[in-house]
């Protein structure tokens, strides 16, 4: 079965790459140097050049903050790319996968998300992802939408690199406590992300590390394990973090129905953290 990846210069893409190619599954990596999701006719030309039997679609707009400042670049490429692609797998007859997040969802109450629990996104990043859902499961019968959240990997910046870069600059370091979620490394979900696309079990997943934490106890652990004695993180409430936008106090995602459907659960995020930093620092 051939996949084609796209964002594969992003953290997620390039250890799906990884994972596919060890695994001597045919794949091609294609980034926004290979061709642009928002142009339907260049997405058209891809597929038809390879003749994917399945994409995986990790590009997006991840840029948080800056969503609020450009909102149609961030809906053009979340909503208007996803459906470009979502057209053209219909038209081929390949199967999707698509990439989302667990800022589709409120994040009110202590609650663990259901996969088909009612979506509320609370800022135009997440607003746009779940567009992207919709055109999706509009669009197609065969798809699969794999939410994570919090993710960390080898490329690009995340919350693992930014608190290392603090904690050399600094001695104490502010961190949001109430918002609640889990990490996700991408080394461990992207051999979930393989099995998952060989099947035809479709749907919606929540996948991510095991277990909860807040930012700050993410930061904690991430000290701890990489022996930054020096650094005191400062718990502090959502309400007191500066920020342009607002993010939901409450990740927390069911994943049960990775048990439903046979597959397996990733590891512990501590332990995820820990085989991270050894890795790469």
């Amino acid at each position: 079965m051939k996949v084609l990846v796209t964002g594969a210069n992003g953290q997620l893409g390039y250890d799906v790459i990884k994972e596919l190619t060890s695994r001597n599954t045919p794949c091609k990596g294609v980034d926004i140097n290979d061709f642009d999701i928002t142009d339907k006719n260049a997405v058209y030309k891809a597929l038809e050049s390879y003749k994917p039997a399945a994409v995986i679609h990790c590009a997006a707009y991840t840029a948080v903050e800056k969503a609020e400042d450009e909102p149609e670049r961030c809906r053009l490429i979340n909503e208007n790319g996803t459906r470009n692609i979502a057209e053209v797998c219909a038209e081929y007859n390949a199967k999707m996968m698509y990439i989302s997040t667990d800022y589709v969802f409120p994040g009110y109450g202590d609650d663990f998300y259901l996969p088909d629990d009612t979506t509320e996104p609370l800022n135009v990043y997440g607003k746009t992802k779940r567009a992207g859902e919709l055109a999706v499961m509009e669009v197609l019968e065969k798809y699969f939408i794999v939410r994570i959240s919090w993710v960390f990997g080898k490329n690009g910046n995340n919350f693992v690199k930014t608190m290392l870069r603090l904690g050399k600059e600094r001695s104490n370091i502010n961190v949001v406590k109430d918002q609640i979620g889990s990490p996700t490394y991408t080394k461990d979900i992207a051999p979930l992300i393989r099995q998952i696309i060989k099947t035809d079990k479709y749907g919606i997943y929540h996948a991510t590390n095991e277990d909860v934490c807040s930012w700050a106890e993410f930061a904690q652990e991430i000290f701890t394990v990489a022996k930054f004695n020096h650094v005191v993180i400062n718990p502090i409430p959502t309400s007191q973090y500066p920020s342009k936008t607002q993010r939901p106090l409450n990740s927390r995602l069911d994943k049960s129905c990775l048990d439903d459907a046979g597959f397996p659960r990733l590891p512990h995020w501590k332990d995820a953290v820990r085989r991270y930093l050894h890795a790469y620092i």
